[in-house]
């Protein structure tokens, strides 16, 4: 059958030695993970399956912060310095999409002209989709593409907007928060959950105001250590086998600190890798992956089940008008749904 030939000669280029042919098999394979025709889902699982002994082998980084705080700057930046250091870059780049037209501008290539152009370096932008947590859909899927192709860096660039960013770090070895350094926003970056899950908290942008950024990048480590997220070296409840939160300040703009932010990276991998704890997270990663797409399958076939669509137009007017509790609507129409489909 063609279909499966072309689909083979997808897999041998994506295994192959890096080339154009690669570049193209990969974007092609992600095109067709990210359809959502049934017979394209069913030729990516049979992609996945067979590409799964290559992956797992690159450093899985996320990167999130709010927009303006010099995300995309950082990242071709970083990309660049890994490359002459003999790595090979996948970016995935997630962009918002309106909640009123569901596009996306997907411009993230643009603001990276000289990554996006090296050979060495994959950029994917791809929409969010009404996601939360920033990410697509099918984010995770990709990055097993993209270590196929031999890819030992991936980065996960987010939206950086909502309280729900913290979905990234659920699919990366560590997660990367930017901070500006004159917002006055740290208080809230802790309020709302994300401070606490950040591996790497980095102040960009400390060339605007140097002061500034000091009184940051103290402010947040005394936070942490009030929080018990970062321990004092003096004190005995110091581990100094496990990863403890860093704060650091640097200047992606002028590419000030990009080599001592990969040192504290490269930091991470060999003290999580030595203690265990990488290996444990990807394990706990992939049984959350699997349930997450549970969720969806589920809520999929509820959708399209054929009697919660004949109930589905009724009871919603009546919801609007009032004339029905939203909770025993939505246990009408799980009612209907006797025998799920799940496939």
């Amino acid at each position: 059958m063609p279909t499966v030939q072309s689909d083979e000669q997808i897999i041998q280029a994506l295994l192959g030695k890096p080339c154009p042919a690669q570049r193209r098999a990969l974007a092609k394979a992600i095109t067709l993970l990210e359809s959502t025709r049934t017979d394209h889902r069913e030729r990516a699982d049979v992609l996945l399956n067979t590409i799964l002994p290559h992956t797992g082998k690159s450093f899985r980084l996320g990167i999130s912060g709010v927009p303006g705080v010099g995300k995309s700057t950082l990242i071709e930046n970083l990309g660049l310095y890994l490359i002459k250091q003999g790595h090979r870059v996948a970016v995935l780049a997630i962009d918002p999409s309106s909640s009123l037209s569901g596009g996306s501008i997907l411009g993230d290539k643009t603001r990276m002209e000289l990554l996006s152009v090296n050979e060495n370096a994959f950029i994917r932008p791809s929409p969010s989709s009404g996601t939360l947590g920033g990410v697509a859909e099918r984010t995770r899927e990709v990055m097993l593409l993209a270590e196929a192709a031999g890819h030992d860096v991936v980065i996960v660039e987010t939206v950086g907007v909502g309280q729900s960013e913290i979905a990234v770090a659920g699919m990366t070895d560590l997660f990367m928060l930017l901070q500006l350094p004159n917002a006055g926003d740290d208080l809230q970056a802790i309020k709302k959950g994300v401070m606490e899950i950040a591996d790497l908290i980095v102040i960009n942008k400390a060339d605007l105001d140097p002061n500034a950024a000091t009184r940051a990048q103290a402010f947040i480590t005394s936070s942490l250590r009030l929080m018990g997220f970062q321990g004092n070296p003096d004190h005995a409840a110091h581990h100094a086998e496990q990863w403890h939160p860093v704060v650091m300040q640097m200047s992606a703009l002028l590419n000030q600190g990009v080599a001592q932010l990969w040192d504290e990276i490269a930091r991470f991998q060999s003290l999580e890798t030595k203690n265990g704890h990488l290996q444990t997270r990807r394990r706990q990663q992939a049984t959350a992956w699997m349930w997450e797409r549970i969720d969806s399958a589920l809520k999929s076939n509820f959708k399209n089940h054929p009697g919660v669509q004949q109930l589905l137009p009724e009871l919603s007017a009546a919801v609007n008008a009032g004339t029905i509790a939203p909770s025993v609507a939505a246990r009408r129409l799980l009612d209907a749904m006797q025998t799920p489909d799940i496939r």
